[in-house]
Formats: structure tokens, C-alpha cells, sequence
């Protein structure tokens, strides 16, 4: 019996804590697991996944739970939302749970705060920023469409998220590390494939699990770039090729801010972000564009406009052209709507933090949620529906806003974001001026809480005339 009373006793105190003021409503779950199972469960919708929705319903726009051990705040609050942002640095700083941080490393970028964050910013916009996007990186981009796309037209079929994300991985690896994998021995893609199949996966590393997966891939992609940093570094005389080369001039300093810990992670965390995300945007674009002729032929027409008006129509994508792309701009914001690829954007209170009404204690996470802004009813009439006539007029948006935060916000807008626009945009375009498609089999999304094609997602594509 005491035994009995002393568990009640300490799952009252852990769904009970002490705070100066009112929490959050809703429930911590057991001590230590928390609802982590309930978050992680699978949802076979587009829609807001099941652990938010029916916590929405019952407590509102705010609510605690407790995930991986820790009490979180979630937030469906657009003003809530904007507030964390706004008030970065000050009230509240960048967090993630340790799984994270283990991943990615624990002097990841998303880890690091005030100089050292704006430094690297700085430095990655060099590459993502938009002076280089114009003079090299649209030209690149466009010639790796217009040639994946007619390799993969000369087959039965291609498992398109594969296909896309091993398209723009060989981009971006050349641009960061020079990588080419017809003259390398190391499947870099191969280790960052198993690292994504674990990464928002539950955080058990035992053999044969996916989060055992994630943790080798790492391994084995770190390796690859420790190798690579050591060989560099002993090369004083090398010209700068790439990114990588920009980290190495940065640690050659006489007083470095950067150290080989942080430039390693950050590499690895560029690889990472700079395929996967805009891999299942786009493959799920696809799937949209097909689902809906009406759009797809508003597009085409757009694209097709810009090709009549050039003196070669087999030339390729300017950067004029790129910035006259108003319906496709409204495309790509609805796709990113839709596809809500980051579940849940993390920040940590410095102090105790009062908003309407409630508490958020000092040390607790905020769990903002774009899923469930995106997909607000109140916001997005029929929010499920495809429509990117929703944006007309609201299609240049540069940074996050209350109602849109697919890229982020405030001080951590993505670094990427435009590089992505860029993508999205330059494989529109050879898309639907050259091929027609078809779906062959697969394209069923599930959510877990990330968005992923259980059954792949395979599609033929006919060269158009």
C-alpha cells in the first residue's frame, strides 16, 4: 500500500508543479515519459495531427504536455507564436530536446545563441543569400532540374521523393564540400537517408531501431567530414572551392571565433537542411499539382508565358524571370502551407513569462506549432483545400508572420528559405513546360510527427510534344 500511495503521490507532484501563477491547461502525462508516445503516434492526414487536435478541442490554444521528459507549452496561439519570436535573446532562446541535440550535435547552430548564432547566419548567407542565388546558384539549380528530369523521363519510373532529394543533396554537397558521387567512394546521401528515417522517431538506441539508425548515419556522415576537415587543414596553400573551405580559412585565423566542434556541426546540419526539406515539399507539390488540374493549368500558363517570350526557348531561367513569377511564388507558399514539414518549432523561457492568463515557468519549453496556425479555420477558409489563390496579393512574404511561419521567424527566420523558393520555383518551371506525369503508385503521406511517404511515392514522366 505505501508503495501504491507514493507512485499516486509522485504523478500528483509531477502533472502538479509549483509555479508563481496559473499553467497552461492540459495534462504532463506520466513522470519522465510524459505523453511522448501520444506525440509520436501516427497521423495518415495532411490535417493537424490527432495529439494536437484533440488537445485544441479540450483545452484550448495553449496547452502543457510533457515530451522526452520535459514540460512543454504548446502553442496554436498566432499571438503566442509571434511573441516567442519577437522576444528572442530576451525572454525566451532557441531549444531543442536533448534527442536533438544529439543528432545534431551539441554545438549544432540551433543550439548556439547572440554573437555566435548572427556570426554563422552571416557567414551561411554568403552561399544562401540572395547575391549569390542571382550570380550562380539559380543557373546550377536550373541545370539540375532540366537534367534530372530528362533522366528520369527516360525510365519506366522514379520513386520521386528519392529521386528529388538525391537531386538537390548532389547541388548542394558540391557547393558545400565539393562532394561528387561518381568520384567519391562514400555514399554520403546513403548516411543521411538513415538519418532521417530516425530522426523525429522515439528516442530508444537499440539495435534495429530507427533512432539507432539515425545515431550511425550521423556517425558515419561525421566521419566522412572529419576526414575531409583533417586533409584541408593540412593543405595551407588549397584555393577556396567551396563552403567548406570558407570554415577552414575561419579556423586558420590568429584568433578563430569559429572551432572545429562548431564547423563540423554546422556542416552537418547544411547537408541536412538543404535536401530534405525541399524534397518533401516539392514531391508533395507534385502529388497536389496532379490532384488539382485547375491549378496546374494556371501554372503552366505562367510558364509557359515566360518561355514565349524569350529569343531561345531552350534557354534557361533568368533571374528576371524567376522574380516575375507570381502565380508560382503563390504556389510554392501553398505548398509550404500544406506540407508543414517542421511540426513544432522549439524555445525555451529565460523567466517566468505571463500571457493571457497563464504561466510559462522559467526553463520550460514553447512548443509553437505551424500546423495548427496553417491549418486554422479562422485563418484559412477550407485550410485542407489546395488554393493558392488565397495568397494573391500576399505572395511577397519575406519572414515569418503571425499566420505563416513555415520558414520560421524573428531572429531564426530560415537561412534557407530563399535557396528553397529558388528550388521550388526552377523545378516548377522545367516541370510543367516539358513533361507531363503520372502517378504509378504510392503518394499516401503519414505524419510522425513529420511529414513522410510510407509507400513511396512513384511517378512517370512523358516529355511533353
Amino acid at each position: 500500500m505505501a508503495m501504491v500511495a507514493t507512485s499516486i503521490m509522485s504523478v500528483y507532484r509531477w502533472n502538479h508543479p509549483r509555479v508563481n501563477g496559473r499553467l497552461p491547461p492540459g495534462s504532463l502525462g506520466l513522470p519522465l515519459i510524459g505523453e511522448t508516445l501520444q506525440f509520436f503516434a501516427p497521423n495518415p492526414t495532411c490535417d493537424i495531427s490527432y495529439f494536437v487536435k484533440e488537445r485544441l478541442n479540450r483545452y484550448g490554444s495553449i496547452f502543457k504536455t510533457s515530451v522526452v521528459g520535459r514540460p512543454v507549452v504548446v502553442s496554436a496561439d498566432p499571438e503566442l507564436n509571434y511573441y516567442v519570436f519577437q522576444h528572442e535573446g530576451k525572454l525566451f532562446e532557441s531549444w531543442y530536446p536533448d534527442t536533438f541535440t544529439e543528432i545534431f550535435g551539441r554545438d549544432n547552430v540551433g543550439s548556439l545563441h547572440g554573437f555566435m548564432y548572427k556570426y554563422l547566419k552571416s557567414l551561411v548567407l554568403r552561399l544562401y543569400g540572395q547575391e549569390n542565388l542571382r550570380a550562380v546558384l539559380l543557373a546550377e539549380t536550373d541545370r539540375a532540374c532540366r537534367d534530372s528530369l530528362a533522366s528520369w523521363a527516360a525510365q519506366p519510373s522514379v520513386e520521386l521523393k528519392d529521386s528529388i532529394s538525391a537531386m538537390i543533396f548532389d547541388l548542394t554537397a558540391k557547393k558545400l564540400i565539393s562532394y561528387e558521387p561518381s568520384k567519391s567512394s562514400e555514399n554520403m546521401r546513403k548516411n543521411f537517408v538513415a538519418f532521417i528515417r530516425g530522426l523525429i522517431s522515439f528516442p530508444v538506441e537499440i539495435p534495429g531501431t530507427a533512432y539507432h539508425a539515425c545515431m550511425e548515419g550521423r556517425r558515419n556522415a561525421m566521419k566522412v567530414l572529419k576526414k575531409a576537415m583533417r586533409e584541408r587543414m593540412a593543405k595551407p596553400a588549397r584555393q577556396c572551392e567551396d563552403f567548406f573551405d570558407v570554415l577552414i580559412e575561419e579556423l586558420r585565423r590568429d584568433k578563430p571565433v569559429l572551432t572545429e566542434a562548431i564547423a563540423l556541426d554546422l556542416m552537418f546540419v547544411l547537408l541536412f537542411a538543404s535536401f530534405e526539406t525541399t524534397a518533401l515539399a516539392l514531391t508533395l507539390g507534385v502529388r497536389l499539382l496532379a490532384e488539382n488540374p485547375r491549378v496546374l493549368d494556371a501554372l503552366t500558363e505562367e510558364h509557359q508565358e515566360i518561355v514565349s517570350g524569350r529569343k531561345d526557348r531552350d534557354a534557361g531561367l533568368t533571374w528576371a524571370e524567376y522574380r516575375s513569377m507570381t502565380f508560382t511564388s503563390q504556389v510554392t507558399l501553398e505548398i509550404a502551407r500544406l506540407a508543414n514539414i517542421v511540426p513544432g518549432i522549439f524555445r525555451k523561457a529565460l523567466q517566468d513569462i505571463e500571457f493571457k492568463g497563464y504561466t510559462i515557468p522559467a526553463g520550460w519549453a514553447v512548443m509553437v506549432c505551424p500546423p495548427a496556425v496553417h491549418l486554422n479555420p479562422e485563418i484559412y477558409e477550407d485550410p485542407l483545400a489546395f488554393n493558392p489563390w488565397r495568397w494573391q496579393d500576399k505572395a511577397d512574404i519575406t519572414g515569418g508572420t503571425k499566420h505563416f511561419m513555415a520558414f520560421g521567424g524573428g531572429l531564426r527566420f530560415c537561412v534557407g528559405t530563399d535557396l528553397s523558393k529558388v528550388l521550388m520555383a526552377t523545378f516548377l518551371h522545367r516541370l510543367v513546360t516539358k513533361y507531363r506525369w503520372r502517378t504509378v503508385k504510392g503518394g499516401n503521406t503519414i505524419r510522425t510527427p513529420g511529414l513522410s511517404f510510407p509507400d513511396g511515392f512513384h511517378v512517370q514522366f512523358f516529355p511533353k510534344n
